[in-house]
Parts: C-alpha cells; structure tokens; sequence
C-alpha cells in the first residue's frame, strides 16, 4: 500500500465514488490481496474484466486505489493496490447539507448489507471450516451503559488492539509464514439507542 495510514474521506464525490456495490467489492477485495490486475478481481466479483477495468478506474480517479509499480511484466497488464491503509468516513464531513446526509446514509447502509452478507456466508459454510476455526470464530453483543465520551475510548482502544494484530498478520504472511492463515473479517458496531 502506498499509505501506511487509513484516508479520511471528506468529500461527497469521492464518497459517491465508494458508495458503488462493485467498488466497494472490489476495494475489499483488493485490501486483501494487497495487490491484483482487473483480471484476477473479475473472477473474485463474478464480473466481466471490462466492467471490473472501468470501476478500477473510478476508484483510482478519486485516488482510493493506484497501480502498482514495477508488477506488469509486458506493460499491458495493469496491477492496482489500495493507495491507504483503509478508508474513514465521518458524520461530522457530511452532515452540512441533505445530499451529503443521504449519501452518507446509503453508503453505512450499502456496506452493512456488504458486510452482513459475508457474515451469512460464512454462516452457511461454517461446518466446512475445520473445528479450530470454528472455535477461534466469535459473535457477541455487548450492552453497556456509557457516556459518548467513553464509547469513543473504547472504540480507539478496540481499533489500536485490532491495528496491532493485522500489521502483525501481515508482516508475519509477508515473511512467508502463511501455513494456516487465512482472511479474517471482524465487524463491530458501537452505537447508541434507547429502547
């Protein structure tokens, strides 16, 4: 990645941009090989090259993703990486005017269908994972009574933890310790409501 730090989205183009269902597969996607030609996404997304090619492309107009550097070997083949170590979006960048809310909106919910949908199939293939998988895999809710104050400490403590023990992930795959490895996806939500 070109970035070791995660992109603060602010703008509304580049959230429209993101807030396609195929780019956000494909940003995804790409996060996780860490770096892949249109070709090899469109067989991950079930996609036609051409189609995969021009969403790559507005992804990268608005600079979430950037080719990869030295990886084509004839110069026609173009290798794509995620230009950030991940995206942030931010009510407070959004909420000034009812096309930037909306938008903001549709995207939270565009990537909770995303996210709940690779939930579910894991679901549905969960007796296929090998029981030590199946044991180191977890869903809680957790309720808590706390100040806005603290909800945001917790959610910086619980980022840093999950921080450390990706970049340890990553750096211990890049240094050929791949035996048993696999893509993890850990989705928590912390948010208030009343009942």
């Amino acid at each position: 990645m070109a970035s070791n730090e995660s992109r603060r989205v602010s703008d509304l183009g580049t959230l429209k941009a993101f807030g396609h269902p195929l780019r956000m597969k494909l940003y995804r996607a790409l996060y996780i090989a860490r770096q892949a030609t249109a070709s090899q996404l469109a067989e991950q997304v079930d996609e036609a090259v051409s189609l995969v090619s021009y969403h790559l492309r507005k992804l990268a107009d608005h600079g979430l993703i950037e080719e990869t550097e030295g990886q084509g070997k004839d110069g026609r083949e173009r290798w794509w990486q995620t230009s950030s170590k991940g995206l942030n979006f931010h009510d407070e960048d959004f909420n000034d005017a009812p096309e930037k809310v909306a938008t903001h909106t549709a995207v939270g919910r565009l990537s909770l269908d995303q996210r709940n949908e690779l939930y579910r199939r894991f679901l549905d293939t969960y007796q296929s994972w090998s029981p030590e998988w199946r044991k180191a895999s977890s869903s809680s809710e957790y309720l808590a009574r706390l100040t806005a104050e603290e909800l945001a400490a917790l959610s910086r403590e619980v980022h840093e933890i999950v921080d450390r023990y990706e970049e340890q992930g990553r750096a211990r795959d890049e240094a050929g310790d791949t035996e048993g490895r696999e893509n993890v996806a850990m989705h928590l939500y912390a948010f208030p409501f009343r009942t």
